[in-house]
């Protein structure tokens, strides 16, 4: 186990303990011998994460002594397995029988893991899981993403009690796997400097333990994004480690701020409007995340070229719209499964008036020490995308089929749907979100000169 990792667990409030490095699948069933003495097993994959490590699973599992509740329990490999709400009942039901003696050990990447941990998590048990691709930081985060009729949303569940990460196996994976894993990552730089400005404010303070956790392992996990593509086993195991401890600081925090900013609230719109659910492969959350890097690193870096110092306080709170107004731009554009939690989300951070005012002025007076910190902590969103396009990831809203219609609109629709003080609201709070999209959009601003994937 790496050292960060053990530090980490430390301060985890669910998971006690990870074999993390090369050859530790055999340390499955010693984890679990130790993790849960005197349960019995039950082991969950597919076809394809079974055939990545299930034999070495299984067999570490019984030269431990631990006992079997039922022969493995493999979901078909095709079509590619989805994040679901009906494979959580069904896997739940299959769990249930077996009785509050068993653990569910999974052999998963993203998907299998939050069918496993929320099933385990509505029937009140813990499991552990087997990780097969460095593809998401939810290996150690609570809460799964699960879509129900469609819409996919974050069901709050514990984190698994063990983690087992074989460097080879990660390795190994599918390169979108691995694609996936590098565009969740990224996001975690805007994700900083979003909650630098929340800390500014008074509104979300940063507490300097998780920020270390979050930020620490980040800039090196993804500095070398052509080795993480050709699955060099340094670099992924760079990038394996940075999402585990991610997933490790927002157990920490009990709160997924240190991992998700801006980004994650344009890929929160797609998923929750149900995008790419019917593909085969689904089309993942981390490659969504990716391209609102893009997006978000490109509105910070807009919005630190306006002249905060000299905006005109009384102006901007006599333009502010209402809550009204907001009200109704809001319903206008979501959705009915998705407009009431908008709406509700939206006006809770809507000011106007005295309360805009002093917001104004605070912004004004911090500032020039934000944007300094801001402009350390961030990428520009030309090396964002160039990053992400060496890593074999999509960087451009066309590469995951979001017209550009509605990728502008999602520009105001993110945010929205989440409660989270961002750069989203910032702009929103100086009236300066349809100055700053218009131009972004514009010819020479930056989505106006990359109209197209192959305009790099």
């Amino acid at each position: 186990m790496s050292e960060l990792i053990e530090t980490a667990l430390k301060t985890a409030t669910e998971t006690r303990d990870i074999a993390f490095g090369e050859d530790v699948n055999q340390k499955t069933g010693e984890l679990f011998a130790k993790n849960f003495p005197g349960k019995k097993v039950f082991v969950v994959a597919d076809q394809n994460t079974y055939g990545a490590c299930g034999d070495q699973v299984v067999q570490s599992l019984r030269e431990a002594g631990v006992p079997f509740a039922a022969e493995p329990y493999i979901f078909p490999g095709k079509p590619t397995l989805y994040a679901g709400y009906e494979n959580v009942e069904k896997l739940r039901e299959i769990i249930r029988p077996l009785g509050e003696e068993t653990v569910v050990c999974s052999i998963a990447s993203g998907t299998l893991n939050d069918l496993a941990k929320l099933s385990s998590g509505e029937l009140k048990r813990e499991y552990m899981n087997v990780c097969t691709a460095p593809s998401v930081d939810g290996y150690a985060a609570f809460g799964a993403s699960i879509a129900k009729d469609g819409f996919k949303s974050t069901h709050s569940c514990p984190a698994p009690a063990a983690l087992v990460a074989d460097l080879q196996t990660m390795a190994d994976s599918p390169k979108r796997l691995i694609a996936t894993g590098y565009g969740d990552l990224i996001e975690k730089i805007p994700a900083g400097a979003d909650w630098i400005v929340a800390d500014a404010l008074g509104i979300e303070p940063i507490d300097e333990y998780v920020w270390s956790l979050a930020q620490s392992t980040l800039r090196d996990a993804l500095a070398d994004p052509e080795a993480v593509a050709q699955g060099e086993l340094e670099s992924i195991a760079k990038l394996a480690e940075a999402n585990i401890i991610s997933g490790l600081a927002m157990q920490a925090a009990q709160s997924s701020r240190p991992a998700s900013g801006a980004g994650h609230q344009f890929s929160h719109v797609w998923e929750m409007e149900g995008h790419g659910t019917d593909w085969d492969p689904p089309l993942s959350h981390g490659m969504k995340v990716g391209i609102g890097t893009v997006a978000s690193c490109a509105i910070w870096e807009e919005l630190l070229n306006v002249d905060i110092e000299n905006l005109d306080v009384d102006e901007i709170v006599q333009n502010a719209p209402s809550a009204e107004q907001v009200e109704e731009r809001v319903r206008s554009m979501h959705t009915d499964r998705i407009v009431e939690d908008a709406v509700k989300h939206t006006l809770a951070k809507h000011l106007e008036g005295d309360e805009l005012r002093e917001r104004v002025i605070k912004i004004k007076e911090v500032w020039p020490e934000v944007s300094k910190k801001a402009k350390e902590q961030l990428y520009s969103p030309s090396k964002v995308w160039q990053m992400l396009k060496k890593a074999g990831a999509p960087y451009h809203p066309e590469m995951i089929k979001i017209d550009w219609d509605r990728f502008v609109e999602t520009h105001y629709k993110a945010q929205n749907i989440r409660p989270r003080y961002t750069v989203l609201d910032v702009i929103a709070d100086l009236g300066l979100t349809d100055q700053i999209v218009q131009k972004l959009f514009s010819e020479d601003g930056f989505w106006g000169r990359h109209r197209h994937p192959d305009a790099d």
